[in-house]
């Protein structure tokens, strides 16, 4: 018998929904697009159609149409675990945590013994601002697969914000993100437990550095400085460097500072508290004059800082150039910070000068205010007040 016309033509119809399969299979992405759309408009309730539609605008990156493609499987498939996962981690993808969350949980129910589905609603729960919702499903994560370093890292980063550090540290630990806990240790104000992790990188210039300036903070410059060493000899920034000069600075290693110093002053001529660091070291090692010329440059562009005229004063006093001091003292004064030293250096200035009632009336204001802090000041005070006043008495 004959095959009828109709019957032939069907015979030789295109397999569309093959013609797509092998086209996924193969990465043609817009081809396999192209075959299920004739499938879906062959049939509009081919759900499976409108699957594969989805997951090839997915894998292209088209995520609205992606999105829109499994909507419309869900409606025609409303529990269909694939539709769910999929449409909910495009969702996380394009930023939509809360809706992709809603999605995530219904498929993590279906299938308990899942790790994607579990892992990734933890993640929009927390990416929507929803943690401690998210904490079960990530421990269903880590139960499905220990060794999920994501989710292990994910879990321990909201056990850290929760405040419960002490149960995400071997998390972190496990995770490879011992850094990060490092880090969460200094903000807890645990620096002895943030400084043995930090030891256990000693070919990290960034750890050593941080070592460095938490042993600096706690008082210990000579253990500091071996640490900030290393950090500047691998990885030299302005940061470490400063550092590590501060380290000199306290082990009274003024000379080994000086350069370092200079060195970030000449990279930042701007950075006022580099320049009066620098200042410092160098009136430590009685190099007067440079240093009365940096404290000058500080307090010439920030006229109303006090401190930086206050040093200009002493060292200028160190060098005898009386005019320049007694003008410092003078603008110090003037920003009402005077204290017992200020009254001090005045009197010496004006004794200089002869100038024999101010000087005396500064003395005694030292001494007036001092409190018995400078003991060695005040013997010389006292020793000048009583000269000052038989000199004034021949008068």
């Amino acid at each position: 018998m004959w095959l009828t016309g109709a019957l032939l033509a069907l015979m030789f119809l295109p397999d569309y929904a093959a013609e797509g399969m092998k086209a996924l299979e193969e990465q043609r992405y817009d081809a396999a697009i192209a075959s299920f759309t004739k499938v879906a408009e062959a049939d509009p309730k081919d759900y499976a159609a409108y699957f594969h539609i989805g997951l090839a605008q997915s894998l292209l990156n088209r995520d609205p149409e992606a999105i829109a493609s499994y909507k419309k499987v869900l409606e025609l498939k409303p529990e269909l675990y694939e539709a769910q996962l999929n449409l909910g981690i495009v969702l996380l993808r394009s930023k939509q945590a809360a809706e992709a969350a809603r999605y995530l949980e219904e498929a993590a129910k279906q299938k308990p013994k899942e790790f994607r589905p579990a892992y990734h609603a933890a993640i929009a729960l927390l990416d929507s601002g929803s943690p401690d919702r998210a904490i079960p499903y990530l421990r269903t994560a880590l139960e499905i697969d220990p060794n999920a370093k994501d989710a292990q890292a994910a879990l321990a980063q909201t056990l850290a914000r929760a405040g419960k550090l002490d149960e995400a540290a071997p998390l972190f630990e496990k995770s490879g993100n011992l850094l990060e806990l490092g880090e969460l240790y200094e903000k807890a104000n645990r620096r002895a437990e943030a400084i043995e992790i930090y030891r256990k990188f000693p070919d990290n210039p960034a750890a050593r550095e941080r070592l460095g300036e938490l042993l600096l903070e706690g008082g210990d410059a000579a253990k500091a400085i071996p640490e900030l060493e290393a950090s500047v000899a691998k990885s030299p920034t302005s940061a470490n460097r400063y550092a590590l000069a501060m380290a000199y600075v306290k082990n009274n290693e003024y000379a080994k500072a000086e350069p370092l110093l200079q060195a970030a002053v000449e990279q930042e001529p701007k950075d006022l508290e580099l320049r009066m660091q620098l200042a410092r070291v160098l009136r430590q090692q009685k190099k007067y004059a440079p240093a009365a010329d940096n404290f000058f440059k500080v307090a010439q562009a920030k006229p109303d800082r006090a401190d930086a005229w206050s040093e200009l004063a002493g060292v200028l006093v160190l060098l005898e150039r009386y005019e320049p001091a007694l003008a410092a003292l003078d603008r110090v004064k003037a920003l009402n910070a005077e204290k017992p030293g200020h009254f001090y250096l005045r009197a010496i200035v004006l004794d200089k000068y002869q100038m024999l009632e101010p000087a005396l009336e500064s003395y005694e204001k030292f001494l007036a205010s001092s409190d018995g802090k400078y003991p060695d000041e005040e013997f010389k005070a006292r020793q000048r007040v009583r000269i000052i006043k038989k000199e004034l008495t021949k008068r």
